[in-house]
């Protein structure tokens, strides 16, 4: 369905992701907001790792309801507050992204709404329906 694009010309991707992906015509397209790492019970753990699990357990329960898996997601943008975290969070999304992997972007911020949250991530899906 997609089709993957890293260019000879342009240097790899530093991590299990793919420069740029190409979406089939007639593919219904999945926009999901900025998922935080907050439980139902409005808990918050301390820890990047814990959190990012949170935020994409939270996608994957938005795109199973829109008929979707992680198989399907194009590209996700994660943000932390803090480099140090770059591992942590890259472990957690290597679990959960599957092949062909999506394009990906990751950015350092100052915080979020709250001091507690220290990562966000959003993503983008298409699947042929």
């Amino acid at each position: 369905m997609k089709k993957t694009f890293n260019p000879p010309s342009v240097r790899g991707p530093f991590g299990n992701y793919n420069h740029g992906l190409l979406v089939p015509p007639g593919a219904c397209l999945l926009v999901t907001s900025g998922q935080l790492g907050i439980g139902l019970d409005d808990g918050i753990p301390p820890d990047i790792t814990s959190q990012a699990e949170l935020c994409f357990e939270a996608i994957k329960a938005i795109l199973d309801e829109a008929g979707m898996s992680f198989a399907d997601v194009i590209r996700i943008s994660g943000f932390v507050t803090k480099r140090e975290d770059f591992p942590a969070y890259m472990a957690v999304r290597d679990r959960y992204t599957l092949d062909p992997k999506p394009a990906s972007t990751l950015i350092i911020v100052n915080g979020f709404t709250r001091p507690e949250f220290l990562v966000e991530v959003e993503v983008t899906a298409a699947k042929v329906m």
